[in-house]
C-alpha cells in the first residue's frame, strides 16, 4: 500500500477521519486547501456571531472597571476559553486540514499568549483577522496585519510606548518601550544572524511609536496617535526612514522581504513539516522560493508539498500535546462537541493553546515533549479517550489512522489486545501515532 495518502493526512494535515480517509491524490487534495475558500466562521459557545475586537476591548475594559467577585472568572477569560472550543471544534472537523495546520503554524510563529490576562480577550480576533486570511499571502501581508493587531500591541507592550522626544513624551516623561521593535527583529523577521545591533532596536522601537490601542471609544482597536511618535528620521540596519505612520509599514515590508528573514522562515517551516534539524539543501530551496516570489506563503507551501524529503518515511515529527489529541480525536471520529475534553487534554499535557510562555511561540522539536512524566501522562490522557469511543473498532481505527506506516510490532500489539479498550490505547499510544 502507498503510505503517500497517509503521510500528506498525518505529517501536512491533522490527522485522517473516518469520513475523510487518506486522499488517493495526496498533492492535489493539498494543493486544494491552499485555494479553497476559508471554513465558515464559527461563533464561540454563548455568541451568535464571532466576537469583534471591539467587543473583545469593552470586555477587557469591563473587568478592569467592574472586578468580578472573587472566586469567579473574569469575562475576558471567559471569552478566550470559549474562543479556544470554537478554535479547537474547527480542527477536529475541519475538512481543510492542511490550511489549518499553516494557520497554527503562523499563530505560534507570531505568537501572541492569552496567559497575559490583559490579551486574552484578543487572541481569539487576532487568529481570526490577523493569521487566518493571510497563511497564503506574501508574507509582508501577514507580518503588518499581525503587528497591527491590538493583541500584539497590548501583549509587547506598545501601547505603552511613547516617543520621548514626541508632544506626549515631553509633558509626561514617558519613553520607548522595546519589546516590539527587539521581537519583530529577533523572532519575527531577521533573526540576530542579520548583524543588527542595539542601536538598529532603539531606532527601530523609535519607529514604532504612535501605534496605540483605542479601548473606550468606538471605533475601538489600533490606531496612530501622532502626539505620541518620536519625530524625526530613524536609521534601521544602515535604511533611513522618515517620520510618520507610512514608515511603520514601509519598515515592515523591507524586513518581510530580507534575505534573512526569507532564510529564517524557510528553517522554521522544513523542521515543522520535514524534520527536527532539516537538511540544509530543504532550507536553501525554501529561502529560494521565498526570495523569487517576494516573500509569497502560498507558493512556499506549495513548494513544501513538492519536497521529496517531506514525504519520506518513517513519521519522525513527534506531536506536540495539542496535535496528539486532535489527531486522537480524529481517528476515532470524534466531533466538535469534544473540543473541551480536547482543552482539559491539551492543558494536561502541558500545552495550554494560545498561551506560550514566551513570544517565541510553542517549541516544534521533540526535545521540548519528550520526558518520562510527560509520556505517562499521555499514555493516561489516551486511555481516557478511548473509553469514550470503546465501541470504535480498533482494527478499522488502526487501518485510518496509520495504514502502512504501521510497524509489524504496533499492528499486533493492537490486534491482540485483551479489549477493544485496550486495543486503541495501544494504537494511539504507539511510537508512529505520536509522530506525525
Amino acid at each position: 500500500m502507498n503510505p503517500a495518502g497517509h503521510i500528506a493526512a498525518l505529517r501536512f494535515g491533522l490527522g485522517p477521519r473516518p469520513e475523510a480517509p487518506p486522499p488517493e491524490d495526496p498533492r492535489g487534495w493539498l494543493l486544494a486547501q491552499l485555494e479553497a475558500p476559508p471554513d465558515p466562521a464559527i461563533p464561540p459557545p454563548d455568541w451568535e456571531t464571532e466576537p469583534t475586537v471591539s467587543d473583545a476591548l469593552a470586555i477587557s475594559v469591563l473587568d478592569q472597571r467592574s472586578p468580578v467577585p472573587p472566586g469567579e472568572r473574569q469575562r475576558r477569560g471567559l471569552l478566550f476559553t470559549a474562543e479556544l472550543r470554537a478554535y479547537l471544534g474547527r480542527l477536529i472537523a475541519t475538512p481543510t486540514p492542511f490550511r489549518e495546520r499553516l494557520v497554527a503554524f503562523w499563530t505560534n510563529h507570531l505568537a501572541v499568549s492569552g496567559r497575559d490576562g490583559s490579551t486574552a480577550a484578543l487572541v481569539g480576533d487576532y487568529v481570526r483577522r490577523a493569521i487566518r486570511p493571510h497563511v497564503t499571502a506574501p508574507f509582508a501581508t501577514l507580518l503588518k496585519a499581525a503587528i497591527r493587531h491590538p493583541a500584539m500591541l497590548v501583549y509587547l507592550n506598545q501601547d505603552s510606548s511613547v516617543g520621548p522626544d514626541s508632544a506626549f513624551g515631553r509633558r509626561t516623561g514617558r519613553g520607548l518601550n522595546e519589546n516590539l521593535a527587539r521581537e519583530v527583529l529577533e523572532l519575527h523577521t531577521l533573526t540576530p544572524a542579520a548583524g543588527y545591533s542595539q542601536a538598529d532596536v532603539t531606532a527601530f522601537a523609535a519607529l514604532l511609536t504612535g501605534l496605540a490601542v483605542e479601548r473606550n471609544a468606538e471605533p475601538r482597536g489600533t490606531e496612530f496617535r501622532a502626539g505620541s511618535h518620536q519625530p524625526g528620521e530613524k536609521t534601521v540596519l544602515g535604511r533611513a526612514f522618515p517620520p510618520g505612520e507610512a514608515s511603520i509599514d514601509a519598515a515592515l515590508d523591507w524586513l518581510a522581504s530580507h534575505p534573512a528573514t526569507h532564510r529564517h522562515l524557510a528553517r522554521k517551516l522544513a523542521r515543522h513539516f520535514v524534520a527536527d534539524d532539516p537538511p540544509p539543501a530543504v532550507v536553501d530551496r525554501l529561502a529560494g522560493v521565498l526570495r523569487d516570489t517576494g516573500g509569497d506563503l502560498g507558493a512556499v507551501s506549495r513548494a513544501l508539498v513538492a519536497l521529496p524529503e517531506a514525504w519520506a518515511p518513517p513519521l519522525s515529527k513527534f506531536r506536540a500535546p495539542n496535535e496528539l489529541v486532535v489527531a486522537a480525536l480524529r481517528a476515532l471520529g470524534g466531533d466538535a462537541g469534544l473540543s473541551e475534553f480536547a482543552l482539559g487534554s491539551a492543558t494536561a499535557l502541558g500545552q495550554l493553546i494560545w498561551s506560550p510562555a514566551a513570544p517565541n511561540g510553542w517549541p516544534d522539536e521533540a526535545a521540548a515533549w519528550i520526558h518520562p512524566e510527560g509520556m505517562l501522562l499521555r499514555l493516561d490522557r489516551l486511555h481516557a479517550l478511548a473509553g469514550r469511543f470503546a465501541r470504535r473498532d480498533a482494527r478499522e481505527a488502526l487501518d485510518l489512522a496509520l495504514g502502512p506506516l504501521a510497524s509489524d510490532r504496533t499492528r499486533e500489539a493492537v490486534l491482540r489486545a485483551g479489549s477493544n479498550r485496550e486495543a486503541l490505547t495501544l494504537l494511539l499510544g504507539s511510537p508512529e501515532f505520536q509522530r506525525r
